[in-house]
């Protein structure tokens, strides 16, 4: 198997006849999915999604993938091709088309309304072109066969890239439910065309690479949800994916069956499931679902709120539900059902949500405690019956933390895939195909890109030390005034904390030892502002170390007059 080093260096002229892939995103961590083939000095991307932050990383919105490598490439793109609608797949189109807003945009029915709800708040426009199952589009030295696999989401695709070079197939995310609620499986008998025709790299999805045996099927949660349901005696509230329309599905039909009302909270659970029962993927009775504003005149034993927050977001829903921050006021008795896995990275959040309802007195109902979340990705009995269909000649497994990736080229070499053609790779490091073997030949820039509001690019990780110092450990500001001429104190010094634990008053302590080095400073004839700033800083900040074993941010602030 190969691995990436971290001595690889900038990768070679792709040579004539040869196919260049680089991940972008998406492989050692779950989501920012983004795939870019080369052929002939043209590109095609495969997804273009976005990372959801963690708790070391305070304030960012979204992590998007790097496009540094594709900035002066932006003509040589033929298109964007979306496997499915997840967020952790479309998300960071809209940045994307940003640079160049014409990139056409290829997907499924499903997938491109939801894009394009979500390019409209950008007031983008985007070029679309719809595909199915078994259609076929050339897309400049690409040609594309779309398949039909089976997700936690209609519409979700495959997609076989034939070039020159060889073919490659792109599984998306998928599993083998045979018994989907949409009656759409998983399409083997195309997979095996193609295995005949010859697969020479197989990009696989690795979500669940570790899980023995094959996925549970979607409709095992319908008893489970019932029996909640059932046993409710106020109201209850749902809380999934904002593109999770099975999971949905299953919550309307048992409101239908017990004669209960259903509300959908927030934007985008309005909008998506807007979408979906109009595009026909969603079945709604009459009457069955009811605008939020209606609630307070039906009784708790008939209403169903369904809301995102699911993974602990703070601005959610269900998080500010627990925080006594949302109109809907959590009260004894509701039930609460968390609906939807736990994203590696979000269980702190998650729990801190789960003990903040139980607080108020809510039933919660969770993966931990009931079946009510079943994966959309396939375990390693599906991926070892899948690479015995399909008998790659080289496999990349991609979608998954590090584990993941190496339990998926496990299996692979278990169902007889060469281990010197089973590649392990990481964001940003280029795997070329050329004469039927898939290997790495360097590495570009794939680094994270965080939003925070209206910017894209601009907080940096030393901000985001800045902001975990400032969170974890406070700020002390010294402020003192100094002549110009000699660099003796004229004002001050004071100093104010925050955050830091330490009340003002001790600061008295250290106020001479100040004064002694800028006295000192002074003498030795040092008044440059920058140069007296750097020596409070390491004044107060040895002090405060010394003192308290703390490491706040210090920020000192002269005055010269």
């Amino acid at each position: 198997m190969s691995h990436p080093h971290p001595e690889l260096g900038t990768p070679p002229k792709l040579p004539k006849g040869g196919l260049r892939v680089t991940p972008l995103g998406g492989l050692g961590e779950i989501g920012r999915n983004m795939t870019v083939f080369e052929y002939g000095g043209r590109l095609l991307i495969v997804d273009c999604g976005v990372l959801f932050p963690e708790e070391e990383q305070p304030g960012v919105d979204l992590i998007l993938p790097d496009f540094t490598t594709l900035r002066d490439r932006l003509d040589d793109i033929e298109a964007i091709v979306l496997t499915h609608g997840h967020e952790d797949h479309i998300g960071g189109v809209p940045y994307l088309l940003r640079l160049k807003p014409d990139i056409p945009l290829i997907g499924s029915k499903l997938t491109l309304a939801l894009i394009e709800a979500k390019l409209q708040e950008h007031r983008i426009r985007p070029y679309t072109l719809e595909v199915a199952e078994g259609h076929r589009e050339q897309l400049g030295a690409f040609d594309c066969e779309f398949i039909a696999v089976n997700h936690s989401i209609p519409d979700a695709l495959a997609v076989a890239i034939r070039t020159p070079a060889g073919m490659v197939v792109h599984t998306g995310d998928f599993k083998m439910d045979q018994l989907p609620l949409d009656s759409r499986l998983t399409d083997l008998h195309a997979f095996a065309r193609l295995s005949e025709e010859g697969i020479d790299l197989l990009l696989s999805d690795s979500t669940n690479a570790e899980v023995p045996g094959f996925t549970a099927p979607e409709r095992d949660i319908s008893n489970v949800m019932r029996s909640v349901f059932a046993g409710a005696q106020r109201r209850i509230i749902v809380a999934s994916f904002a593109s999770h329309v099975h999971r949905i599905q299953q919550v309307l039909d048992a409101a239908h069956e017990y004669g209960r009302r259903v509300a959908f909270v927030g934007r985008s659970m309005v909008r998506n499931m807007g979408i979906a029962r109009d595009l026909g993927y969603l079945r709604v009775p009459a009457g069955l679902v009811v605008d939020v504003k209606t609630l307070d005149d039906l009784p708790d034993h008939e209403v169903v709120l369904v809301c995102t927050g699911s993974q602990g977001e703070p601005m959610a829903a269900l998080s500010r539900m627990a925080n006594r921050d949302h109109q809907i006021r959590i009260v004894q008795g509701d039930t609460v059902i968390l609906a939807s896995s736990l994203i590696p990275g979000n269980e702190n959040a998650v729990y801190r949500v789960i003990n903040g309802l139980t607080r108020w007195g809510a039933n919660v109902v969770h993966k931990g405690n009931a079946k009510v979340h079943v994966s959309g990705h396939a375990s390693a009995g599906e991926l070892l019956y899948f690479y015995n269909i399909c008998k790659p000649k080289n496999l990349m497994p991609v979608h998954g933390e590090w584990r993941h990736l190496r339990a998926n080229a496990e299996l692979g070499a278990l169902t007889g895939v060469p281990k010197d053609r089973i590649v392990i790779a990481e964001d940003g490091v280029v795997v070329d195909l050329i004469d039927g073997k898939a290997k790495i030949v360097g590495k570009v820039q794939a680094g994270y890109v965080y939003v925070d509001g209206l910017s894209v690019g601009d907080v940096t990780e030393v901000h985001l030390k800045d902001r975990r110092i400032l969170g974890e450990e406070g700020i002390v500001s010294v402020f003192v005034v100094v002549d110009s001429t000699s660099g003796k104190i004229v004002g001050g010094p004071h100093v104010q904390a925050r955050g830091s634990g330490i009340e003002d008053g001790a600061f008295d302590a250290v106020i001479p030892k100040i004064e002694d080095a800028l006295n000192k400073s002074a003498q030795d004839g040092v008044v440059e502002p920058h140069q007296l700033q750097q020596l409070i800083r390491r004044t107060i900040g040895k002090w405060v170390s010394d003192s308290y074993r703390r490491r706040p941010m210090i920020l000192p602030v002269v005055v010269e007059v």
